[in-house]
Parts: C-alpha cells; sequence; structure tokens
C-alpha cells in the first residue's frame, strides 16, 4: 500500500498522550485536533497501530477530506473518490457514525445515507453492477463534519481499542482500558516503582500498569476489522507484527503492583481479568478496606 493517513481518535485532553505514543512507533505526525491524531503510514502502520497504540480508541484509514455546505455537495465529493482501491465488490461497507459540529450539514441520518448512495452510484462502473450483495468483509465509515470540513475514514479496528479482552466482569463505573493507561503514563509511575490503587474495582489501573511494565502490546489478544482486508494489507503484515509484539515482552520483569477493594467479589473478578490479561503474576489482589491502608 502508498503512503496514507490514519486518524486515531482519543479522549479528549490526552492527544498529547497519543502523540507521543505515535511518535515512539516511528511515524510521523500531520495533524493534532480536539479529540484525534492525524499520522503518516502505510499497510504495516495499519496493523501496528492496532496491535501497540494504548490510548487510542480506534485507527481510521483516512479517505479525503473536502468542503461541503450543501448535501448535493456531499454527494458529488463523495461520488469522486476513488472508492473502488479500497472497498472490494464484495465488501459490506456502510456509515456506521456521522456527527456534524458548527455545520451547515447537521442530520447525521440524511449524511450517512447519501454517503452510502454516492459510494454505490461511484463503484457501479468500475465493478460493471447495478446491485451489490455485501456479503465479503467488512468497511464500515466514521463521518466526521467539522465548520463544513467533511473527513471521511474507514474503521480499520471493529470494536473500540480499549476493547482489550480481558475484562469480561466490571465493577460499578469501570474506567475504560484506554483512559486508565492514559492517566498512567501521564504520571511518573514506571515498572521499577511501586504503583497502589486501594480502589481497584475490575483492576483496570492495575492491570494496564502490568501490561506497560512487561511491554505487551494492548492488541496481541484481540482480532480486528481490517485483518479481513486481504486487497489492502497482506496477511503477512499481521503475522510480522504480532511477532514483533511477542519478542518485546518481558515475562520476568520484577514489579511490585498492589491492588485492594473492600469488595470481595470484586477483588476475586479483578484477579480473573488479570488473568486473562496474562499479568496476574506482577499483581498483588487483597480485599482491605482503604481505612487499612
Amino acid at each position: 500500500m502508498k503512503k496514507i493517513e490514519l486518524i486515531a481518535p482519543c479522549h479528549f485532553g490526552l492527544e498529547a498522550v497519543l502523540k507521543n505514543e505515535i511518535l515512539n512507533l516511528g511515524y510521523e505526525i500531520s495533524k493534532v485536533e480536539d479529540g484525534r491524531v492525524t499520522f503518516i503510514g502505510d499497510a504495516e502502520a495499519i496493523c501496528r497501530a492496532n496491535v501497540f497504540l494504548r490510548t487510542a480508541e480506534r485507527i481510521l484509514l483516512k479517505v479525503a477530506s473536502f468542503k461541503a455546505e450543501t448535501y448535493d455537495e456531499l454527494f458529488e465529493k463523495t461520488k469522486a473518490l476513488p472508492w473502488e482501491e479500497y472497498i472490494p465488490g464484495d465488501g459490506k461497507f456502510w456509515v456506521t457514525k456521522a456527527s456534524a459540529i458548527k455545520s451547515k450539514l447537521f442530520s447525521s441520518s440524511d449524511i450517512q445515507s447519501i454517503i452510502k448512495k454516492a459510494i454505490v452510484d461511484r463503484m457501479k462502473k468500475p465493478y460493471k453492477t447495478e446491485w451489490f450483495e455485501e456479503n465479503g468483509s467488512e468497511y464500515p465509515l466514521r463521518v466526521f463534519i467539522l465548520k463544513d470540513e467533511v473527513t471521511i475514514g474507514i474503521d480499520t479496528s471493529g470494536d473500540s481499542l480499549h476493547k482489550r479482552g480481558y475484562r469480561l466482569l466490571n465493577s460499578i463505573a469501570p474506567i475504560s482500558e484506554t483512559l486508565a493507561a492514559a492517566l498512567i503514563m501521564l504520571t511518573p509511575w514506571n515498572k521499577d516503582r511501586i504503583l497502589v490503587d486501594p480502589f481497584c474495582g475490575s483492576g483496570t489501573f492495575a492491570i494496564e500498569a502490568a501490561l506497560i511494565g512487561a511491554n505487551i502490546a494492548p492488541g496481541m489478544n484481540r482480532t480486528f476489522h481490517s485483518q479481513e482486508w486481504d486487497n489492502l494489507i497482506p496477511k503477512r503484515e499481521w503475522y510480522d507484527v504480532i511477532n514483533e509484539a511477542n519478542d518485546m515482552v518481558d515475562r520476568s520483569v520484577a514489579m511490585d503492583i498492589q491492588a485492594y477493594d473492600i469488595d470481595g467479589e470484586i477483588v476475586k473478578a479483578a484477579r480473573e481479568n488479570a488473568t486473562r490479561a496474562d499479568v496476574e503474576q506482577h499483581i498483588h489482589f487483597q480485599q482491605r478496606p482503604v481505612d487499612k491502608l
């Protein structure tokens, strides 16, 4: 794949943390906005970003940005894009989310249907068909419109990247894994320092710290939509990135991470979550009220 732009949405206020993560992966930042960071990459970058980034919510393959003030303009400019270069003839595609801020176009449902119709119209000619079965791999689209500037991206991740796969049981009001990782990365903590969470709940802070300390990539044990995109990403790219992630893991690292909660059942659940994350050996869980800290 040629050089492309990738968009990584994140929690508002954490753009600098995500930017540093992307730079550490070796990619060039092209734009930082409220709630998202755009960077330059290639097919391998899609794989590495999904597997390694701890604070991104998902990774979008940016198709285009353009100005549109009317629905006719939105249709024509979307139709003019080379969708056949991204979506195969049997690909399943839809606009999963459309948001508009300070723009003349504001109806999410209208934006979604117009963009879908424009893509279908565009693809009829290269694929020589009037009807698309859409029974192949999934290519969900996300659209942002800010001050009449339309940005369209294809979601490479599927489920949000905060879903690492280890947290099956939650406490009340659990913090997301991406936010927990970002907050840890904003502190001076490192694997050589003690970390104590006296209200551990599902264990998210402790588990994310252990993943960071043992250098375990957050996306190692889950799947992504773009793993099925044989037209864009060779399978070997995924194999190479997973091998890279495995080679970086340090199972022998010594850490002092302590996680307490007053609720014995939730401590049990947190311990089970840590086991699924393969970091239970790095965390001391205990039922303990905060006045005993």
